[in-house]
């Protein structure tokens, strides 16, 4: 990726994520984080990627708070954006941290319980003694 997109890709997350911190009151929207932005080469459009803390109920009404607030939010990231167009912003649920913590919970799970049941490996690394 060129190092223009990525520079706008990184302040896009910055902006975003401190917009939906500290600037939208809506009740609807929970405990987000922006977990990553993807922009187009033309630098129009922007998918902005959020993680959210609970159950499934506070996701839905999350990424629907987050929905009707897309325009406020774009017009807060065109202020403090020094570009000729602000981009579109899209959000999409991230749930790949969760993904990736069911993941290690499951790999702890099976080396915790098979580690004691097989036996143990021999040493390929050196030859056999001889009595």
């Amino acid at each position: 990726m060129p190092h223009r997109p990525e520079r706008v890709r990184a302040f896009i997350k910055e902006q975003v994520g401190e917009i939906i911190q500290h600037q939208l009151k809506d009740p609807r929207i929970g405990f987000a984080s922006v977990t990553d932005v993807e922009v187009s080469m033309d630098l129009r459009h922007a998918k902005v990627f959020v993680s959210v803390l609970g159950d499934a109920q506070a996701k839905t009404d999350t990424m629907a708070g987050l929905q009707s607030a897309q325009g406020y939010v774009r017009s807060e990231l065109g202020k403090r954006l020094q570009m000729r167009f602000t981009p579109e912003i899209s959000f999409r649920l991230d749930e790949s941290i969760e993904r990736g913590t069911r993941i290690v919970t499951l790999i702890r799970k099976v080396t915790k319980g098979s580690g004691d049941d097989r036996p143990p490996l021999p040493d390929r690394g050196s030859p056999p003694k001889k009595p």
